[in-house]
């Protein structure tokens, strides 16, 4: 696919000397959904403040569907919709008002069955004509997505969208993003919802301290870097683990009630078949046994945990 965002050698370096970001590169694919992940401060909101034109590069370039961000940027930022984490609205503006005059300023023609249908897909229509002041926290945050696709942008921001937003309303506002993908928009997701990552997510992207440390379809990545684990409950508990099982690097759990045996994903053989066996002629009965594999959360913390 090709690109409709490339990041090119991008750092920021504030007057105090901190640096940001560290010489960024990434693509992002036209129609899909990207997941950047990463701790607290780790550069996400800067480097989409950056993309997004509201906060200045140190060096390198930024293009979005080609449009450079810096020569180019009134063509570059009218592509872009952003959902931000802060909730910037006029207070006593309708729901209605401040996404139509968000569109405006886009310079976008009137559209009121356009508007409607935003709104009808996030759950605001009953409240069109309600001040926004009067509107509870995920309603607000929803009327701030509202805001963003007023202009029908092609690539979408959403810096933790979900952020005080109940279940329900959560599940709803996912669909609408099913839809925006379906009809060719780019999504750009942070979250630390990861579970919603994994769930929505095309490709993933890993940033900490300022740099990309990984970036990688999703598919892949759980395939890569994901682990299972096979737990067998025993009959009569252990109090070592014997000789004849030390090739299968076993752990002992529960107070030597169950033994846990981790596994490759991607290798050709996962070697379940012979550990039993060899269970069976060490003398040792099983009561039952499960199996677990590690979600995108457990890869995301063992990457940002590496030195």
């Amino acid at each position: 696919m090709p690109s409709i965002i490339s990041v090119s050698h991008l750092s920021k370096t504030y007057g105090s000397g901190f640096q940001a970001l560290k010489d960024i590169n990434l693509e992002i694919e036209k129609g899909e959904i990207f997941a950047l992940l990463g701790p607290n401060g780790a550069g996400k909101t800067t480097l989409i403040s950056i993309i997004c034109g509201i906060n200045n590069l140190s060096a390198g370039r930024v293009t979005v569907d080609g449009h450079d961000i810096i020569t180019d940027a009134r063509a570059a930022r009218t592509l872009i919709g952003l959902v931000p984490q802060e909730l910037h609205t006029d207070a006593f503006e309708t729901v209605w008002g401040t996404v139509s005059f968000s569109r405006g300023l886009f310079n976008k023609p009137k559209n009121p069955a356009y508007i409607e249908k935003v709104l009808r897909d996030l759950s605001l229509w009953e409240k069109k004509d309600s001040k926004i002041v009067t509107l509870s926290g995920g309603m607000k945050r929803r009327v701030m997505i509202a805001k963003a696709l007023s202009h029908e942008p092609q690539v979408l921001f959403l810096d933790e969208p979900t952020a005080g937003v109940d279940v329900e309303l959560r599940k709803g506002m996912w669909e609408v993003v099913r839809g925006l993908k379906a009809s060719g928009v780019t999504i750009i997701l942070t979250t630390h919802y990861i579970g919603e990552a994994e769930e929505m997510a095309d490709r993933v992207g890993v940033i900490n301290k300022g740099e990309i440390i990984l970036v990688e379809d999703k598919a892949d990545l759980m395939q890569k870097l994901g682990k299972k684990q096979l737990k067998l409950h025993l009959q009569s508990g252990l109090a070592a683990i014997p000789p004849a099982l030390a090739a299968y690097n076993l752990e002992l759990a529960n107070g030597g009630q169950d033994l846990v045996y981790n596994y490759d994903t991607s290798a050709d053989r996962t070697g379940i078949t012979s550990l039993l066996g060899d269970l069976r002629n060490a003398g040792i009965r099983l009561a039952d046994l499960e199996t677990s594999q590690s979600s995108l959360e457990d890869i995301f913390v063992s990457l940002v945990r590496q030195p």
